[in-house]
């Protein structure tokens, strides 16, 4: 299930977070305006894939042989969808045969060291039984009361049999042996847990990536590198990937687990892809297009996704796009452009929702026009106030109201609407357009009829929703970090209105950040303009903000164009 205002989707009981959902859109619209992905170079990549996991899969007449697979993935890896990812899978299996190899050497230096050992104790046991003490048999003298021995006891030399210094190196060889042995012992568990978190980490990658072919591919290459049975993944417990098994189902995850999970995205994304094609076939646009975005979230890479015909993506795309507009003009209240909309989708997908829209559009137009026929009836009585103040209710409810032009007519002399008129052309002498804007459903009534206050005034408008607009993007970028993208933007707007108060405060909170940044481009620019002109030292500056923030356009606009300066395209 596809929960877009929760950003997640939910599979087999696990909830996977699909980050920013706006880049989730952007993907999806830029996804239906490409070309699906059915040439020969894809229909090849994909045979491989199947091929791959076919070989490696448990159910292979004779059994999986990982060589085999193993070979196909470099041919695989050069396919540009595949972003090299089969490359690293490849490295990933290698490495963890040169492991296995490692653990194997230390495995038979085990063995050898305890053939060793076995070889000393017998010859210490030997030793032990054979060598006999040169004083055995002779006594110490323990004289009596009569002079004559009262007991023989033996004669000790600490130099012979069990008490000499080479059944103790016996001794100390033996211990050493069983020190080297625990010692090998552990760094043949640590070697192996190592390689496998290391493995593991490109597994969790690709299946949060929803890379779930390359997830299987690797989970069946895991279970014959490793055969010891032990599949669980090594993971803080603590992490988003954890939870996403132990809150959601309870349990540790494995290697099996990403294995399953993997498989059930494969069948839910071929399932939504069915379910998109018999919707689409009913002129069902509206389910069909949620069908396909959630396909897309969850399996973007997958066949079915990426070969969709362009035709059927392309009136997914018209609908999407109207729709959005929809949108668009219900926060704007141009409800006569929703209208046409509404009943432009009405004509094209016959699932459309649209008892929300036409309500809004209903209620808030009779809103707009009782506000209006209220301010007719306070016109009339002289309480020019009370009519301002029903009028400024009906613009705000319903800003393009064509009855708005019938009051207009009523109020062209009243006081009021003479104040407000006057102050639009004092504001714009002043150049005080915020104060305009934030003004404008009390003024926009006072001045229509009058062809270069209008366009005055929509000019405003424009030039105050392009500012602000450009500040939220702006705040987006600083929010993740990108303030030399942030800046840039805000600069290429300064040039258009270098007196917006608003617009400079934003640029001098920035500059701090983007200090290194600015001074390139001052400098670059310096250089530039000088006469002569200095071309190098220009380019080497704006070549140092690119370097600085790659993505400049500021820098790069400046670069080709010195460039082009001094190797012309004409080549003269």
């Amino acid at each position: 299930m596809l929960d877009p205002t929760a950003e997640t989707i939910t599979i087999g009981g696990v909830t996977i977070p699909l980050g920013d959902n706006r880049l989730l859109k952007a993907r999806f619209e830029k996804y239906l305006s490409q070309s699906p992905e059915n040439n020969e170079a894809a229909v090849k990549y994909h045979k491989i894939i199947d091929g791959i996991l076919a070989t490696v899969s448990p159910f292979k007449t004779g059994g999986p042989d990982l060589a085999v697979a193993f070979k196909q993935l470099p041919a695989a890896s050069s396919y540009p969808g595949d972003a090299n990812l089969c490359g690293t899978l490849a490295e990933a299996v290698y490495m963890s045969m040169l492991a296995q190899q490692d653990i194997a050497g230390l495995k038979n230096l085990n063995l050898s060291i305890e053939e060793e050992k076995k070889a000393i104790i017998l010859r210490g046991d030997w030793e032990a039984r054979q060598a006999k003490d040169k004083t055995l048999g002779e006594v110490k003298a323990a004289n009596g009361k009569d002079g004559k021995p009262t007991q023989p006891a033996p004669a000790t030399n600490p130099g012979s049999g069990v008490n000499s210094l080479d059944y103790a190196n016996v001794l100390r060889r033996i211990a050493e042996i069983e020190a080297l042995k625990k010692t090998n012992i552990a760094r043949t568990e640590a070697q192996t847990l190592r390689t496998k978190a290391q493995y593991q980490v490109n597994m969790v990658q690709w299946f949060m990536q929803r890379r779930y072919e390359h997830v299987l591919m690797a989970a069946r290459f895991y279970n014959q590198i490793w055969k010891d049975g032990d599949t669980t993944l090594r993971i803080d417990k603590d992490s988003d990937v954890a939870k996403l098994f132990s809150e959601s189902l309870g349990v540790t995850p494995t290697v099996s687990s990403l294995d399953s999970l993997a498989n059930e995205a494969i069948r839910e994304t071929t399932k939504y892809i069915e379910a998109f094609d018999l919707m689409l076939s009913r002129n069902e646009l509206h389910s069909a297009s949620e069908r396909l975005m959630e396909a897309f979230a969850l399996g973007e890479y997958l066949a079915p996704v990426a070969t969709l015909p362009l035709e059927k993506k392309q009136r997914v795309a018209t609908y999407i796009h109207d729709l959005h507009e929809l949108y668009d003009t219900l926060q704007a209240r141009d409800y006569t452009k929703t209208i046409e909309l509404a009943a432009k989708l009405k004509a094209a997908a016959k699932d459309f929702p649209s008892s929300k829209v036409d309500s809004a559009i209903a209620g808030y137009t009779l809103a707009s026009d009782l506000a209006i026929e209220e301010a007719k009836a306070h016109l009339l009585s002289k309480n020019s106030e009370l009519a301002a103040e029903k009028i400024r209710t009906a613009a705000e409810i319903w800003p393009s109201n064509p009855k708005l032009a019938e009051f207009k007519a009523m109020v062209s002399g009243a006081s009021v609407m003479v104040t407000a008129r006057n102050d639009f052309d004092r504001l714009l002498a002043e150049g005080n357009f915020r104060e305009i804007v934030r003004r404008q459903y009390e003024i926009a009534p006072t001045i229509q009829g009058d062809a270069k206050r209008e366009e005055a005034f929509k000019q405003i408008v424009t030039n105050l929703t392009k500012i602000e607009t450009a500040l939220s993007k702006a705040a987006e970028f600083s929010k993740i970090g990108q303030n030399y993208a942030a800046w840039e933007q805000l600069a290429e707007l300064r040039e258009s209105f270098p007196d917006d108060p608003k617009l400079g405060r934003e640029l001098e909170l920035l500059a701090p950040k983007v200090a290194d940044f600015t001074r390139a481009l001052d400098k670059a620019k310096q250089f530039e303009n000088r006469t002569p002109k200095q071309i190098g030292s220009a380019i080497s500056w704006y070549l140092k903000a690119r370097s600085i923030y790659p993505q400049s356009t500021l820098a790069e606009s400046g670069s080709k164009r010195l460039t082009e300066e001094v190797l012309p395209a004409d080549g003269k």
